[in-house]
């Protein structure tokens, strides 16, 4: 859901696969970021519509954005990481 808030309107299967490879340094495939994406939708976290070529021609793409639920979701999540990151850095300083 973060690739997707970062590409915004161009939040594409394609796209999204390079933003996820660039961002974490590992490999992804579009057939299991197209399942996750599906998963996400099922679950009201994201959703898509279909946009034609454009002036550029193409094919029409299925384009995915964050739902309310999804950004709710996301904050959830970042504030219970945040929470579980408090206190270690001391632990995990490479000085250690």
């Amino acid at each position: 859901m973060l690739a997707l808030l970062r590409l915004d309107s161009d939040a594409y299967t394609a796209p999204i696969v390079i933003e996820l490879e660039e961002r974490t340094g590992r490999p992804t495939t579009v057939a299991a970021v197209y399942v996750v994406l599906r998963r996400l939708e099922n679950k009201g976290l994201v959703e898509s519509t279909m946009v034609g070529p454009g002036e550029a021609g193409g094919r029409d793409r299925r384009h995915f954005s964050v739902t309310e639920a999804g950004l709710t979701r996301l904050r959830d999540a970042r504030r219970a990481y945040t929470r579980l990151w408090e206190g270690l850095d001391p632990l995990l300083e490479p000085d250690r």
